[in-house]
């Protein structure tokens, strides 16, 4: 089972083409039985349905690649597996539930509204109706598990819409209220255009090697104060791919650099250059060659922007809301 598509925790169909980069990325699954290895059993009650080993593993298999691939210890890759199997089991009892919640509700689905979201998965990402079986083939999945799949997702999406979405109203005064709130999204920007010369890591020397290198930038410092040009400098000096355009780095607002930088860049002026920084790439001089300030945004450009942002954030909670109450008044247990 491929589930929601997730945003930001939030399962929901962000309509069946999220579907295809699943199917794309994930890995094949395939069931290795040892003698006497038990492949399947019951790992999960929800109500009548149950939920099988197999269906579980076929969600977890992607996630213990990416962990392997990581080089984790034994007990520290046991324990993150651990927890990512919890994580999936109550993913997939939280869809158990809504697929009752689908049933009991009466909500269907024609043959015709599955070839039509087949079709637009195809349009959206150029592929032929062979290049897309292949895809599926890939995964593991026939054509017509890959309908099923889709069938589930607009089944969901419509219970969604149905008991959480036609509850939600946002107005204009909360938008307001958001936009005022988020000046660092919709207001002026302060941006600064930067150069850069930098010098290489002194991790990758020794000790005596790290001094002469902080002297080497030393005497460019010099020079800088003297009056030379900090671009003529850095084409002189600069070990980074940009010395050739005099250490142009472009405009950066504050919030787009690393945490290290932002004091640094913060505290100088229009034409001033910085202290000797270390960071991991090597010693480095910034200079701020500009400042400018952006226009803010006005409330009307990025009205829909937030009413969408707003919109998704109570969707969310809404759902996590509503599932807490049907696993609060149904019988589930977990089986290790």
């Amino acid at each position: 089972m491929l589930g929601f598509c997730k945003v930001k925790g939030f399962l929901i169909s962000a309509g069946a083409a999220c579907l295809l980069g699943l199917l794309v990325i994930a890995a094949p699954f395939s069931v290795s039985a040892h003698a006497g290895q038990v492949v399947d059993r019951v790992v999960g009650v929800v109500n009548d349905d149950v939920i099988r080993l197999r269906e579980l593993n076929r969600e977890l298999e992607p996630v213990k690649e990416r962990l392997q691939s990581r080089g984790l210890s034994g007990e520290e890759f046991e324990k993150q597996l651990y927890d990512a199997r919890e994580r999936i089991l109550d993913e997939m009892i939280n869809d158990k539930l809504a697929e009752q919640q689908i049933e009991d509700a009466g909500i269907s689905v024609g043959q015709g509204q599955v070839d039509s979201a087949i079709e637009r998965i195809k349009q959206k990402n150029q592929y032929t109706d062979k290049e897309l079986r292949q895809a599926l083939q890939m995964r593991g999945m026939t054509m017509e598990e890959y309908r099923g799949e889709i069938k589930r997702q607009i089944l969901r999406s419509r219970l969604v819409n149905r008991e959480i979405k036609s509850n939600i109203v946002i107005t204009n005064d909360e938008i307001r209220r958001y936009y005022e709130e988020h000046p660092e999204k919709y207001g002026g920007k302060v941006k600064y255009e930067l150069r850069n010369i930098l010098m290489r890591s002194p991790e990758a020397v020794g000790t005596d090697s790290k001094t002469k290198l902080r002297e080497q930038m030393q005497k460019v410092a010099e020079k800088l104060k003297s009056g030379a040009s900090f671009e003529q400098m850095a084409r002189d000096y600069s070990e980074a791919p940009n010395a050739s355009d005099g250490g142009a780095l472009g405009k950066f607002a504050l919030e787009d650099l690393s945490r290290d930088l932002r004091p640094v860049i913060k505290n100088l002026e229009e034409g001033e250059f910085s202290d000797i920084v270390e960071t991991n790439p090597g010693l480095q001089f910034f200079y701020v060659e500009d400042i400018v300030t952006t226009e803010p945004k006005p409330l009307d450009e990025v009205s829909d922007e937030i009413h969408s942002t707003l919109y998704e954030q109570q969707v969310n909670e809404k759902y996590s809301d509503w599932i807490a109450s049907l696993r609060q008044r149904a019988y589930i247990r977990k089986i290790r």
